[in-house]
């Protein structure tokens, strides 16, 4: 059944922003375990003004439950399912207890033991992308009250990206114990594939298709294509080189985008914030080109930030020409935002085609060192522009290919195409 787009609910500020992003670019770094619980417990007491906070693994072949990081407890397990604690694991559902004394499933030994009294706790599961429960979260005692509907949200989101943080940690604790380097390369490249949408959005009258192609185990380039609040998100990244450190930039610049959309935040909000983001934690010489729009369907209406991005080319069934649009900011990372120009607005007629490709595709260089080059592209769009999304990009890789021979792929690919169908 195709997904029906909702409106946006509510926004965020961009002070509201400021302390999640934060987070996010904390936990897309490298981390050992211990020390990402620790951020983890910090980054939810940080965000969500509690006293004390704690995390617990979930141990899958005993359906247990250990605390691993907790202030003045020591290590514990207890059987998933039991307490406030097993009840979320089990559930799969945040728990908000407003008088923790007053809930039969609270166990107040830990209390006794410690002389620390808990009034109230957000208990919430961390389960990653892929619906896997790695752990559960809780934060004891908001400093100044209760923990409210607004608190819930936000704790929601950084549950999310806690727990894809854990599983990556616990991926790269499993991989860099034999050959470390290729080890490293392979995990990475599970990681960033993982954070590619694993099948294709179906929104009503409209096409969609995404790949990625990277010239080595892990690539710096990236792409989103998901339905959220605000509309579909389309979003193609390529950071500067190819190999780890882009593909954890483009990583991070994708958590980012989608911890502010979650939020809330609109398209300047998102940009500005995940922009300013990545300028304060990348390298001076790194920097990520990224185009970021969001496609209102029901209105045919797709408005965009490009950071540097181009060439960003719409085909028009009703000329049968690409028109190119220029982009409207300099690459994410390259220096702070306080503000930016107004977004790029497309109408999509019947017909149309947004197409993103990265350089990649057109700076691929065949044998004799000339480049697939622009020009290919848009013929090759006008002539197969009646094929569905997917056809359509399997026909321009393969065009590169053939042109290229037996060239060497020296930079990653990816294709991202958004279509207008032409019928009802």
């Amino acid at each position: 059944m195709p997904v029906q787009i909702a409106p946006v609910q509510s926004r965020v500020t961009a002070s509201d922003l400021e302390p999640i992003l934060a987070v996010a670019a904390k936990l897309a770094a490298p981390f050992d375990l211990r020390t990402m619980l620790r951020e983890v417990v910090e980054a939810g007491k940080q965000v969500l003004q509690a006293e004390r906070g704690t995390v617990w693994l979930y141990d899958a072949p005993a359906d247990e439950l250990l605390l691993e990081i907790a202030t003045d407890v020591d290590p514990i397990r207890v059987p998933a399912g039991k307490g406030l604690v097993g009840s979320c694991a089990r559930s799969r559902e945040l728990i908000n207890v407003r008088d923790c004394y007053s809930d039969p499933r609270f166990d107040p030994s830990t209390d006794k033991r410690t002389g620390y009294r808990t009034r109230c706790m957000l208990t919430l599961p961390l389960v990653d992308h892929k619906g896997v429960l790695v752990g559960v979260m809780q934060v004891l005692n908001k400093r100044d009250g209760v923990f409210e509907d607004a608190d819930e949200r936000i704790a929601s989101v950084l549950a999310a990206q806690c727990a894809i943080a854990l599983q990556r940690v616990r991926m790269t604790e499993a991989l860099i114990e034999g050959e470390k380097m290729r080890q490293q390369l392979e995990m990475a490249r599970v990681v960033q594939m993982s954070t590619l949408p694993s099948t294709m959005p179906s929104i009503p009258g409209y096409e969609v298709y995404g790949t990625f192609r990277p010239a080595d185990l892990t690539g710096g380039d990236t792409f989103d294509l998901a339905v959220i609040e605000q509309g579909l998100l389309v979003v193609l990244g390529d950071a500067t080189g190819h190999g780890i450190a882009p593909a954890l930039s483009v990583t991070q610049m994708q958590a980012m985008l989608r911890m502010a959309f979650r939020m809330g935040a609109d398209l300047e909000t998102a940009f500005r914030q995940a922009n300013n983001q990545l300028e304060g934690i990348l390298p001076d010489d790194r920097f990520v080109t990224a185009f970021i729009g969001l496609l209102d369907a029901a209105g045919h209406k797709l408005r965009f930030h490009s950071g540097g991005q181009a060439p960003i080319l719409v085909f028009e069934a009703a000329s049968k020409e690409c028109r190119r649009y220029k982009p409207t900011s300099f690459p994410l990372a390259a220096m702070p935002l306080k503000s930016l120009k107004p977004a790029t607005e497309i109408e999509m007629q019947p017909g149309d085609i947004l197409v993103l490709l990265s350089d990649g595709i057109y700076e691929y260089r065949n044998a004799g060192g000339e480049e697939f080059g622009e020009v290919r592209v848009e013929a090759l769009i006008a002539r197969h522009h009646e094929l569905p999304a997917s056809e359509l990009a399997a026909k321009i890789l393969g065009a590169v290919q053939a042109f290229a021979g037996n060239a060497m792929q020296e930079d990653d690919m990816t294709v991202v195409l958004v279509k207008r169908r032409s019928g009802p």
